[in-house]
């Protein structure tokens, strides 16, 4: 029966450039001394006003990219309604020109008048 064996290697992994960032950076950083005697609770406050700064600065964000969203789905719908309205007021001013006025009464029986309007004009006493 074979038995699976491993070697351990004797000293620091970080001697021969090899190992993880991790290893290296928990080395460097030495977290597990800070949390020998229990959670430092004199940086509590320090932590809790960054993680706070930090919450609020990932909720502006979100808030200021919800709205440049708005303004483009804003700008596209403006562009819309205004080559509606542009489309619309062209054919409002045709359909409004005398002649198109003619066309459409004619139909109705009423006939385009010969004679030039007439101003009244009422002399005061």
């Amino acid at each position: 029966m074979a038995t699976n064996t491993y070697r351990i290697k004797n000293g620091d992994s970080s001697d021969t450039g090899r190992g993880s960032i991790f290893a290296r950076l928990e080395k460097w950083v030495r977290i597990d001394t800070a949390f020998e005697h229990g959670l430092p609770v004199k940086y509590l406050p320090h932590v809790l006003f960054v993680t706070a700064i930090g919450i609020f600065y990932i909720g502006n964000s979100h808030y200021a990219e919800k709205n440049v969203r708005k303004i483009d789905r804003l700008k596209t719908e403006v562009e819309d309604l205004r080559a509606d309205y542009t489309t619309l007021k062209a054919d409002y001013m045709f359909a409004s020109k005398q002649s198109e006025v003619a066309k459409n009464v004619k139909k109705l029986g009423l006939k385009e008048s010969l004679q030039p309007p007439e101003k009244i004009v009422i002399e005061d006493k």
